[in-house]
């Protein structure tokens, strides 16, 4: 259940016993935005997996990501056809190194391979000899928690959003030291809980893997 916005912020003051004129709205928000970035780049949770199709220029060996582009995951090209009814081929990533060699003389044709050219900008090998469609699978940027938004992170680990704001808050306040690792500790814990979710439970079936089994240490007989 999502707590708003207005009450997010009631619950940091409370917990800090501060008001909003030494933990205003602004900073509360920023430490917001920190936590979430935080997490986004601990762990891959599904809400932030997002498609987007595009098509390669004839010629033109880079592709530029969307703006909200966190980090690449996958590429896909139409071969034939289009991305829904033709035949794809997943694209495999390389180091630019690699790239570089594989394609010395700039040769053309289907797309093979792709890795990071710059912080915003792709590269693929060989460079296209055609405007094939092409899928770019991707993280994107954390959404934020605010006045106008729920995200994810507000509506089902609302605790752990908390705990890490909280962790910020008195960061910033400079104390006192025991409030600041007890709210650490129960932020790491909580994140280690999510990513345990969305990266273990989330990414396997029970009919290929079975129910995750727990040892549990008996005595002998």
């Amino acid at each position: 259940m999502s707590i708003s916005h207005a009450n997010f912020l009631t619950q940091v003051r409370d917990y800090t016993e501060v008001s909003s004129s030494v933990l205003s709205d602004t900073i509360i928000d920023g430490f917001i935005k920190n936590v979430e970035l935080n997490v986004a780049l601990k762990v891959d949770y599904d809400d932030l997996r997002k498609y987007v199709d595009a098509t390669f220029t004839a010629n033109n060996k880079y592709l530029i990501p969307p703006a909200d582009c966190l980090v690449p995951r996958a590429i896909f090209v139409a071969t034939t056809g289009t991305l829904a009814t033709g035949t794809i081929e997943y694209l495999e990533r390389r180091d630019q190194t690699f790239l570089r060699e594989f394609n010395s003389t700039n040769a053309t044709g289907v797309p093979r391979f792709y890795g990071n050219f710059d912080d915003f900008t792709l590269i693929v090998a060989p460079t296209p000899d055609q405007a094939y469609p092409v899928q770019l699978e991707y993280i994107k940027e954390p959404p934020h928690f605010n006045a106008t938004t729920n995200t994810y992170l507000s509506t089902y680990v609302e605790n752990m959003l908390l705990y890490g704001v909280l962790t910020e808050a008195f960061s910033f306040l400079k104390g006192p030291m025991d409030m600041y690792n007890l709210y650490k500790g129960k932020y790491d814990g909580e994140i280690q809980n999510f990513a345990l979710q969305q990266m273990g439970r989330r990414r396997r079936g029970e009919y290929d893997n079975g129910v995750p089994r727990i040892k549990i240490d008996s005595p002998s007989p």
